[in-house]
C-alpha cells in the first residue's frame, strides 16, 4: 500500500533529513516507527501524507502520488499530529465541519470511542485539557475509517488509564485494508500493540521486520546474573539484575520489550541487525 523508492528530503540541500530511503509496507498491520529525536520521522510521516515532498525518488501511498493531494488520495489518508490545534467549537460543531470531508466517517464509532476514553460529548474544544482534546483526535483520526493512518506521538498527554484504553481501542480497528504508522518516543505505549518494528537511523530505514520474527531470532530475558545466559548482544541494569538481549539459539519464546530492543539497536547495531540479513 506504501511504497517509497531512494526518497531524500531536507529542509536544505546541504542538510538531508532522509536519504535514499526505502519503505515497502502492506495493510492489515500496526507499525511501530522508532527513532531519536530529530531522525526524520515526522518528515517521513508528512511526505507520506502530502505535507512535504521528496526532493527525490518516489512516494506512492495505494497508488496515488501524495504530493499532487488528490480529493480520493486525502479521503483515505489521516495524519494525527503531536500538536494539535482546535477551533473553539463544541465537539458536535468539529464533527459537522470536518467529518463530511471522510466519506467512511463513522459518528457511531467517533462516540463509542469518546464513551471509552470518558469525555463528555457536550464538551466545548477549548474548554478541553491538552489530554481531553487527544482523546478526541485520535477517535476522530479512527472513525474516518481511513485506509492510512499516521499518528505522531499519540500517547502524548495521556494519563497511564488512557493509554492502556488507547492500546486497546487500536488493536480493535485495525482491518484488512487499513494500516497504521505510529510515531513515537514513548515506546513501551507499543508493547503488545504493534505488529511490525520500523527504526529510522542515519536517514533511512535500517530494520523493518515483524515481531514474531525478531521474538525467534532474538531472547529477551531479565536474569540476576549475565552469566545465566549465553549470546549476549546487549545488558542494561534492571531493579533485580539485568535485562538482556541474546541470540535465540534455542528458540525460546519470550517477550519482546520495545524500549531495550531499541536501545540495543542503536547500540549494537550491527550486531542486532546481523541476525536479520
Amino acid at each position: 500500500m506504501i511504497n517509497i523508492e531512494n526518497l531524500t528530503f531536507g529542509y536544505h540541500k546541504k542538510q538531508m533529513v532522509l536519504e535514499n530511503l526505502n519503505l515497502h509496507i502492506k495493510p492489515g498491520h500496526i507499525y511501530g516507527l522508532l527513532g531519536r529525536n530529530g531522525a526524520g520521522k515526522s518528515s517521513l510521516l508528512h511526505n507520506i501524507c502530502g505535507l512535504l515532498f521528496p526532493n527525490t525518488g518516489t512516494c506512492q501511498v495505494a497508488g496515488k502520488i501524495p504530493a499532487r493531494r488528490s480529493p480520493e488520495f486525502l479521503q483515505n489518508v489521516f495524519l494525527l499530529p503531536e500538536e494539535i490545534y482546535l477551533p473553539n467549537v463544541s465537539i458536535k460543531s468539529y464533527l459537522d465541519i470536518y467529518a463530511p470531508f471522510y466519506p467512511e466517517f463513522s459518528r457511531d464509532m467517533f462516540f463509542k470511542f469518546l464513551k471509552e476514553f470518558e469525555v463528555p460529548k457536550e464538551n466545548k474544544l477549548q474548554n478541553m485539557s491538552y489530554g481531553q482534546k487527544k482523546k478526541v483526535m485520535i477517535s476522530f483520526a479512527l472513525a474516518t475509517q481511513a485506509k492510512v493512518l499516521l499518528m505522531d506521538e499519540p500517547t502524548n498527554g495521556l494519563d497511564i488509564p488512557s493509554k492502556k484504553q488507547f492500546r486497546k481501542i487500536i488493536a480493535g480497528v485495525i482491518k484488512e485494508d487499513q494500516l497504521i504508522i505510529i510515531s513515537t518516543h514513548q515506546v513501551k505505549d507499543l508493547d503488545s500493540l504493534i505488529d511490525f518494528v520500523l527504526i529510522l537511523e542515519d536517514n533511512k530505514i535500517i530494520l523493518h521486520e515483524p515481531v514474531d520474527r525478531i521474538t525467534d531470532k532474538l531472547a529477551f530475558k531479565q536474569v540476576m546474573s549475565l552469566d545465566e545466559i549465553a549470546a549476549v548482544i546487549y545488558s542494561e541494569g534492571a531493579l533485580k539484575g539485568y535485562a538482556v538481549v541474546a541470540i535465540n539459539h534455542k528458540q525460546e519464546p519470550s517477550r519482546m520489550d520495545m524500549e531495550i530492543f531499541f536501545n540495543a539497536v542503536l547500540t549494537e547495531k550491527q550486531q542486532i541487525l546481523s541476525q536479520f540479513n
